[in-house]
């Protein structure tokens, strides 16, 4: 095998390795943080919204009811 053919092949696969890979960071949608910023993916469009209802500001809010309601009981047993 000749040396140009060679280089030749090595030259043609290394740009067929760079437009592949060009291809698949373009085709790719992904966010990016620029400057503080989160910028969206090309497809922020089609993708599908997720709701998550508010809950209490006051996550242990039934924790502290129960701890209320035991020392309620508890005044209520020492009398």
């Amino acid at each position: 095998m000749s040396r140009k053919s060679t280089s030749g092949r090595i030259t043609r696969a290394t740009a067929l390795a760079l437009l592949t890979g060009t291809c698949l960071v373009g085709a790719t949608g992904c966010q990016v943080t620029m400057n503080g910023q989160t910028l969206p993916s090309p497809y922020y469009l089609q993708d599908d919204v997720q709701y998550f209802p508010s809950g209490p500001e006051f996550k242990l809010s039934r924790e502290a009811a129960a701890l209320k309601a035991a020392r309620a009981q508890e005044k209520l047993d020492r009398r």
